[in-house]
This record gives C-alpha cells, sequence and structure tokens, in this order.
C-alpha cells in the first residue's frame, strides 16, 4: 500500500465546500487503487489572519514541507485586501518549494455546452511559468497621497526560470501533438518579451520534433476564443499563463471546473494543487459550489504521486457524471455540490472493475 502526507488548506469561501467533496472521492480512490492518505487539515486562510494577523503560522512553511503534496481549496475574502491574502499564503508556498510550473490542463467535458457559438473539441494544456516574471516582489510606492504619487512594479525574468519552464512545456509537447505556441509580447515590452522569445527558442532547438509557434498575446488571446482548437500546448509568463488559462477555462463551460497544479518537476519539494476558481463569496455557503475543479486537482494530485491509473479513474468517474445530466449551476443544472460529488463516487465505484489491475506506477 502507497502512504502519502497530504496537507490540506480548505481556505476560504467555497473552498470550504469543494474540498470535503473532493476528499470523499479520493478516498474511496484509495481504497480500490491500494492507497492511503494521511490528511492533515490545517485552518489556515482567512479566519486565521483576522485572529493572527497572518494567513499561515510563522513556521507554516515548514509544516507543509514534511508533507507529499498540498491540497488547496481557494483563498480570498471581501474584507481582507487580495495582496494580504495571495502573498500571505499561495505565493510563499510557490516561490518556497519552487514550484515553477503552473500546469493548467482545459478540455470540453461531456454535456458541458461552451459559450462560443461554433467550438468545436478544445484540449490543450497552459504552462505558465509560476515563480517570476510579471509577479515580483521589485518596486514600491512613494509620495503617497500627493499629486506625485507614483507606483514601480519591476518584471523579473530570468534565463534559469524561462529554461526550466520552456523546457518542461517543450517535453510535454513532444508526447502530444508536438505543437507548442509561446505567448510574447515583444513588440511592446521591449526588454523582457524579447528575452522570452530568445531563451524559448534556445531551448526548443534541442527539441527537433516539436513545432514552435510564437504568438502576441493580444492576438493569441482572440484566437483562443475564435480557434480554440488550433492550441495544444502553450507556454507564457506568470501573468500572461494566468490570463490565459481563464480565458480557457470559460469558453469551455466554466472556470469552476477547471483544475491546476503547481509543480516543482524535481520533486524535492512538495507541489501543490489547487482549482482556477477563487473563493466565490458571492455563493458560498448556499451549497451549489461546481466541485470539479477540486476533483480534477486531486486527479493531478495522484498522477504527480506516481498513481496515473487512480487519476484516470477519478476523471472518468466525473466525466460520467456529467454525461448523465448531473450538473452544478454554472454548467447549466440544478446539482448541489454535494449530489454532485454523491454521483462521482457512485460513478467510481460502478467503474472499478473497469480501472481495476491498470497499474499504478509512474509514467514517463
Amino acid at each position: 500500500m502507497s502512504r502519502h502526507r497530504i496537507a490540506v488548506i480548505a481556505g476560504d469561501g467555497i473552498g470550504q465546500e469543494v474540498m470535503p467533496a473532493a476528499i470523499g472521492c479520493l478516498d474511496l480512490l484509495a481504497d480500490l487503487h491500494g492507497l492511503d492518505f494521511d490528511w492533515r487539515h490545517l485552518d489556515w486562510g482567512s479566519d486565521y489572519y483576522r485572529a493572527h494577523g497572518r494567513m499561515l503560522p510563522v513556521d507554516g512553511l515548514d509544516v507543509l514541507a514534511e508533507h507529499d503534496a498540498i491540497f488547496l481549496g481557494a483563498v480570498g475574502v471581501p474584507d481582507i485586501p487580495d495582496v494580504e491574502t495571495l502573498w500571505g499564503l499561495l505565493i510563499p508556498i510557490r516561490r518556497r518549494f519552487e514550484q515553477y510550473v503552473n500546469l493548467r490542463p482545459v478540455k470540453t467535458l461531456p454535456g458541458v455546452r461552451s459559450p462560443l457559438a461554433d467550438a468545436g473539441p478544445i484540449d490543450l494544456v497552459v504552462v505558465r511559468e509560476n515563480n517570476e516574471g510579471e509577479y515580483s516582489e521589485i518596486g514600491g510606492r512613494m509620495n503617497r497621497g500627493l499629486a506625485e504619487e507614483l507606483a514601480v512594479q519591476e518584471s523579473v525574468f530570468t534565463r534559469r526560470g524561462v529554461e526550466r519552464v520552456a523546457r518542461y512545456a517543450a517535453r510535454l509537447a513532444a508526447g502530444r501533438s508536438g505543437r507548442l505556441t509561446s505567448a510574447t509580447k515583444s513588440n511592446g515590452i521591449v526588454h523582457t518579451m524579447p528575452f522570452w522569445d530568445e531563451v524559448v527558442r534556445e531551448v526548443l532547438a534541442d527539441f527537433t520534433d516539436v513545432e514552435l509557434r510564437s504568438e502576441l498575446i493580444d492576438a493569441l488571446a482572440a484566437s483562443l476564443v475564435l480557434h480554440p482548437g488550433r492550441y495544444d500546448v502553450i507556454v507564457a509568463s506568470n501573468l500572461f499563463g494566468d490570463i490565459l488559462s481563464d480565458l480557457a477555462g470559460a469558453i469551455t463551460g466554466s472556470i469552476g471546473s477547471a483544475p491546476s497544479a503547481n509543480l516543482n518537476p524535481e520533486r524535492r519539494h512538495p507541489s501543490m494543487f489547487e482549482p482556477v476558481h477563487g473563493s466565490a463569496p458571492d455563493i458560498a455557503g448556499q451549497g451549489v459550489a461546481n466541485p470539479i475543479g477540486q476533483i480534477w486537482s486531486g486527479a493531478m494530485m495522484l498522477d504527480a504521486l506516481g498513481h496515473p491509473a487512480a487519476a484516470r479513474h477519478l476523471v472518468a468517474a466525473f466525466e460520467a457524471t456529467l454525461a448523465q445530466g448531473v450538473r452544478t449551476r454554472d454548467l447549466g443544472g440544478d446539482a448541489s455540490t454535494t449530489a454532485f460529488a454523491e454521483t462521482v463516487r457512485r460513478n467510481i465505484e460502478e467503474q472499478a472493475d473497469e480501472h481495476a489491475g491498470t497499474g499504478n506506477g509512474s509514467e514517463s
């Protein structure tokens, strides 16, 4: 039996609702696939901030380092600035554990209508650089409150940072269609973006089986809406990847279904898995949140921990649930969060024989 210690931070808003839904599915899978999850629930987030003035304890990152993975729900509430909630929890985790790849798969799901009038099947992955770029800590403000007030925010792109995310994306593309699109804005951002382009091209020179196409971010955003089927793997900077993955998730039907993985590919540190959606305070507590983003992120966690068969089983179960017409409100249905998760668990059990004996070893 494979045993994994998982740190759980349900966080705020609908994170408190979608997290137990996902864990219930993962526990059932564990029984069927010979796994043992040692969940450690941590009450960090905005309530902790209100009580202690910080989003996590002083030794919080050291606590997380003791685990094999981190399972995160959502953070953010209206009464605390986002700069406190994100920079107090999410971003320090990504940087302390060198989670430099933010992997965000996007695909058409059974029975879920795209808002696009004529959308064919969509199946792409956004590989977002997750540790530097536009989300740097370098800069500041001065002359606050005066007419001369100014703010400076520096973007930071290092050769190492661009090389490693480009290499990850190239390897991923080589195992898929062999097509890689790089998001840029080198016609307007005169230093960092030409540097990004140069380093990406240098890395891709080692991948003769991958076709690289570089597209300006504004044209790419428009093309992603008009012709989403053209894209397979997209590699982008921190900011561009954040925006493109939200857009891509929306055109498949709902950002509530979108998963993500914050990966330390070398596995020197724990990786973190979280849905793309936020804490959605407008619907929190109503029991209507879509748990697919959290459940799918759990499947990505299974895969990263070396259990691809269990991951496929979980994805097949929630896809079967959608195909059966069970959908939450954001997908045009009326199922509650718990009702959707219950149907996923039932499908997990019904598909057990189909997914038994397929192996749980790591895949290349």
